[in-house]
């Protein structure tokens, strides 16, 4: 046993008698009933555990709050997802319509009759220009090219005037020769448009 466990009390008693008188000396071995623990250890015990719960307390508060920021910053990365680009799709021009007139029905052919001379007779060409101009009509609408093109054509003194609008320059061409091959042709103004 250790030193602080074990002490020995000394205790003096006097004691008297009617006839004499007499000191005796007593000697006590004291245990302490504490086990073998001074105060001092028990002390320290104490202040040790104290320590260690507060270590752990605060541990896992400080715990708590990481796995709280872990939490609060999932969600925050959950809500702020890298925006998605799309690229706007290349811009097609939109087609171009050129829109033809449509075929002139089978109108009267324009006659235009000028006055007399002074002379007092009517020319010669104004029957020839009808004549004409029926020739040419009717030409246009038997060939199934030239009648569906919308094309016009106009008589005046064996001069014919064409308008209207084509795809192609042969088709103009066509026309152009077809009209010049009618019998009473003079002159042809070709004043078609081709549009490509």
């Amino acid at each position: 046993m250790a030193y602080d466990d074990e002490q020995a009390r000394k205790s003096r008693v006097v004691v008297e008698t009617p006839t004499s008188r007499r000191e005796v000396t007593q000697t006590e071995a004291v245990h302490n009933d504490r086990g073998g623990v001074s105060g001092a250890t028990v002390g320290v015990i104490v202040v040790v555990a104290i320590a260690l719960i507060t270590i752990v307390v605060l541990f896992l508060m400080n715990g708590q709050q990481t796995d709280q920021a872990n939490a609060n910053l999932a969600a925050q990365q959950q809500q702020q997802q890298p925006p998605v680009l799309q690229q706007a799709a290349p811009q097609q021009q939109p087609p171009i319509i050129i829109q033809q007139p449509a075929a002139a029905p089978n109108q009267a052919p324009v006659i235009i009759t000028q006055p007399a001379p002074s002379g007092g007779t009517a020319p010669a060409n104004t029957s020839n220009d009808g004549v004409v101009q029926t020739a040419i009509d009717k030409t246009i609408t038997e060939d199934t090219t030239l009648s569906g093109l919308g094309i016009t054509a106009t008589v005046l003194d064996g001069k014919v005037t064409l308008t209207g609008t084509v795809k192609s320059e042969a088709l103009k061409s066509q026309v152009d020769r077809t009209i010049r091959g009618i019998k009473g042709v003079k002159q042809v103004d070709n004043q078609i448009v081709v549009f490509s």
